[in-house]
This record gives structure tokens, C-alpha cells and sequence, in this order.
């Protein structure tokens, strides 16, 4: 049944295809060692794209899943995930998540009847949670089959960035909200919420087990108005606050990412900015400078602590990827697809 699912499934996307070419064909792409990255692309135009950076080699290989598929990945690819050798790409405004095998990129499976799907959660082999923007609650799934096994209802909270302590799930529910939800992942249900800064949406967890949550303020130009932006430390044990770092009003920060050690984060707020998880105050001073690039996103290497930024440029084209030391140092650059956010080490 499958077999036939994936076979319908192909024949449909290569007939809904333009007719444009595939920029990369690619006979050697080795993903045992490096990145993936998933490209959002522009909102309602469907040409999301997934790439993959060989680090050793400093070479990109963009457009893979359409190389490998004929076939377009979809609108807005927001996340990726690799689960029990399946690479996960959930792609958020077409409401899908793709399962493809993470050497070849050929499809395997999806995952539909999703609202907008933004992150999967890997709970055991048997479940996980699927965060949704617009949906009043969360999906749980099973991994091994693909079946849709429940929701946890959320009240009047959408879902987006989750993080594990113990049998909790911390939630941000970053859509005009000011929570983090907590779930209880043996009953699947909501059992508390934090009040914290407007619109929280990155999560990390530090050395000491503490959680990190970057709350960007939201925009003054929404119903919901605008609100401070900040960044603060909560015990997971607790469900207290311990710290809020405020940032200026007129800020927006964004891509809170965390090194291996779990002692210093990063974020972009204009230019990247790094800070330790002891520190009383905000950086005073930039990490690494912005020059005139538009940066969109931000991952560090958990390997090597190596970080790499992109810029958008205007939004509309093919972005820069530039790739750093731990110590701030230019080593790479490269071109992805169109506005890349998350990035997957290998």
C-alpha cells in the first residue's frame, strides 16, 4: 500500500512542475558529513528548497530533493529533523511533512492534514509531536508509521519551538502569545504554562538545565501590538523565571542558538551577538559584524562550534551562507536557496 501511496504520490508532483530545469544535478553527493538546509523560499510561491553543504570539501549542493524527485519540496520548508535514519522535512504553509531517506533524498513518505506544521519533536520510536502556527493544539504522531495517534489541546495557544527535560516538553507559543507551555509527555497533556516576554519563539537549554527563551516583541504594525523583546532564563524544575535580559524597544532579535558546551549562546539582533550563560547582562558588544548583510538565520556547529549565518539579501534571491571559526573567523561562503533558516548537522 505504501509502495502504491509514494508511486500516486510522485506522479502527481512531476505533473504539477514547471518547466524549468533543476539547477543541480548531483552523481556524488556524500551526506555522512555536513549540513543540511532547508530553504524557506518566499511565502505562497511554493519554491522552498532543501540543500546540503559539504564542509570538508566546501561544496553545496542545492535543490536536491527536486534533483532527486523531479518534483518540488513545497511552501515555506521550515524545519528538518533525522529520526531512525529518515530525515523529517516539514514544509509549514503547504501543511505537509515529507519523510525521505537522508543519503539518497528519495522520498519515502508525508505526512498530510496538517494546519501549518512548523517542528517535530522525537519523543520514543512510537511518538512525536508535531508544533502547528494556526492550530489550537499539538500533533502527536507515530514515527515508525506515520499515523496520526492524537492532539493535545492547547486552549487558546498555537504551538511553535520545543524542547525536552525529563518527561516535559517546553513549548513556546510565539503567535501574538506570551507562554511557554509545558506537556507532560506521558499523559499528552498540557499541564501548565509560564508567562513571559511578548511572542516567545527560540528555546535552548544551557549546561545547568536551565531554558533559554528569546521573546522577538512582535511587530507594532499587528492587531496584538508590540512588546519588549527579551531573552530569559527559566528552571525547568520550577516553572519560574530566574532572569529576564531586556534588549531596547526598537530591537529584534532573533535565532537563539546555543554551543556544544551549553555555556555561551548566540543570537542576531542586527549583527550576531555572543553571550555567556553566566553573564548578569546583555554582550555590549557585537560577536560578528553585519556589514550591510541582511541576517536571517544562525546555526552553530555542535561538532566544532563552527557558525554559520545567512543573508537574505532582499528576501527574493538565492541567499549568502557565510561560515565561521568558533572564534569568529571567516572560513567559507557559499550560495543556498532562498531565505535558508534551519540547518541540520551530520
Amino acid at each position: 500500500m505504501q509502495r502504491t501511496i509514494k508511486i500516486l504520490f510522485l506522479l502527481l508532483l512531476v505533473w504539477s512542475c514547471d518547466d524549468e530545469p533543476v539547477e543541480t544535478i548531483f552523481s556524488d553527493l556524500d551526506t555522512r558529513k555536513g549540513v543540511f538546509i532547508s530553504c524557506e523560499g518566499n511565502f505562497m510561491y511554493g519554491n522552498g528548497s532543501l540543500s546540503f553543504y559539504n564542509s570538508d570539501r566546501k561544496i553545496v549542493t542545492n535543490q536536491i530533493f527536486h534533483a532527486s524527485n523531479n518534483a518540488p519540496l513545497g511552501d515555506v520548508v521550515q524545519s528538518l529533523e533525522i529520526f531512525n535514519n529518515t530525515l523529517f522535512i516539514v514544509v509549514n504553509n503547504s501543511g505537509k511533512i515529507y519523510t525521505v531517506n537522508p543519503e539518497t533524498i528519495e522520498f519515502e513518505n508525508i505526512i498530510t492534514g496538517l494546519t501549518s506544521p512548523r517542528y517535530i519533536h522525537f519523543i520514543s520510536t512510537s511518538k512525536a509531536y508535531v508544533s502547528d502556527l494556526y492550530a489550537n493544539h499539538i500533533i502527536v504522531i507515530n514515527p515508525a508509521t506515520l499515523e496520526v495517534r492524537g492532539k493535545i489541546d492547547l486552549g487558546e495557544h498555537t504551538s511553535e519551538q520545543m524542547v525536552q527535560v525529563g518527561n516535559r516538553i517546553f513549548v513556546s507559543s510565539w503567535s501574538y502569545d506570551e507562554y511557554l507551555l509545558v506537556i507532560d509527555t506521558e499523559t499528552d497533556e498540557l499541564v501548565t504554562k509560564i508567562k513571559v516576554p511578548f511572542q516567545p519563539k527560540d528555546l535552548e537549554i544551557d549546561k545547568d538545565g536551565k531554558i533559554w527563551v528569546l521573546s522577538d516583541g512582535g511587530n507594532a504594525w499587528n492587531n496584538a501590538g508590540r512588546g519588549h523583546p527579551a531573552l530569559s532564563r527559566i528552571d525547568p524544575l520550577t516553572f519560574t523565571i530566574e532572569q529576564i535580559y531586556r534588549f531596547d524597544e526598537d530591537s529584534y532579535p532573533s535565532g537563539l542558538n546555543i554551543n556544544s558546551s551549553g555555556d555561551s549562546i548566540y543570537y542576531i539582533n542586527g549583527d550576531v551577538f555572543k553571550m555567556g550563560t553566566d553573564s548578569r547582562d546583555l554582550p555590549g558588544s557585537s560577536f560578528i559584524k553585519a556589514e550591510n548583510r541582511n541576517l536571517y538565520g544562525i546555526a552553530v556547529n555542535p561538532d566544532n562550534n563552527e557558525i554559520y549565518i545567512t543573508d537574505a539579501i532582499d528576501y527574493s534571491q538565492n541567499a549568502i551562507i557565510y561560515r565561521y571559526s568558533r572564534s569568529g573567523e571567516l572560513i567559507d561562503t557559499f550560495r543556498a536557496g532562498i531565505n535558508p533558516s534551519d540547518f541540520l548537522f551530520r
